[in-house]
């Protein structure tokens, strides 16, 4: 299993939200890319980089921050907040980040993910942010009708290669990933699955490797300590 140690943006720095809420959230570094080093010298491979106000508003204001990370670091990048365009992706993609997450446009916008995954394949990545069953979009702030069997039977038929889960009720709340969930969703479908949302102790990242799933998202676990990001990655290895 790959470990992706998370950085969320906004405003340029590092942040984390509590539950996906915009009012409780954290500033954990002014520097990004420092923080993408720190990774490095961890041994991580990967970071899993949002843009948070991108997806509140469809925009990419911290582009810069991100390609900063990239530069800087070398790590495999994937990005994901407020990517609902062609125009968007080759942005990102020409820039050199290694791949994108659609989010919102891959519920609304079904003639932009068909189009996305024909033209980039496994540089396309789909985010499944689920909220009481349900997909949520435009940064957590509203809630689909479509619920995640629906959604992950969908990206299966359309050729994802890829798709990020977090259940956003244990985002940020250190209270342990829902195991439960990620079991039932990789026995179900053929996807790679990487279970993000509350990864928050070690016996989280051996229960997640020993599922079979592709990655696992760390991310406050990192910042406050919880998770020994050098023993982690190690565990994932197993």
């Amino acid at each position: 299993m790959l470990i992706f140690p998370a950085i969320d943006l906004f405003g340029g720095k590092a942040v984390r939200l509590y539950k996906g809420r915009y009012e409780d959230m954290t500033v954990y570094s002014s520097d990004p890319p420092a923080v993408a080093l720190d990774f490095k010298a961890k041994g991580a491979k990967y970071v899993h980089i949002v843009d948070l106000e991108g997806a509140k508003e469809g925009s990419t204001p911290n582009f810069d921050t991100v390609c900063a990370i990239k530069k800087r670091s070398g790590l495999f990048c994937e990005i994901g907040g407020g990517i609902r365009g062609m125009d968007t992706v080759e942005r990102y993609l020409s820039a050199g980040i290694d791949r994108v997450i659609l989010g919102t446009a891959a519920i609304e916008d079904e003639a932009f993910l068909l189009a996305a995954v024909k033209e980039y394949g496994e540089r396309i990545a789909v985010g499944a942010d689920l909220k009481d069953g349900f997909v949520a979009v435009k940064g957590w702030l509203e809630t689909s009708a479509v619920t995640a069997e629906d959604f992950f039977a969908r990206m299966e038929r359309i050729g994802v290669k890829t798709v990020i889960c977090t259940d956003v009720s244990r985002d940020g709340a250190m209270q342990g990933t829902n195991l439960p969930l990620y079991q039932t969703l990789s026995e179900k479908y053929r996807v790679n699955i990487t279970a993000s949302g509350g990864v928050s102790s070690m016996a989280d990242v051996t229960r997640l490797a020993s599922m079979g799933l592709y990655a696992a998202i760390i991310g406050k676990a990192y910042y406050t300590g919880a998770i020994d990001l050098r023993e982690a990655v190690k565990a994932a290895r197993c």
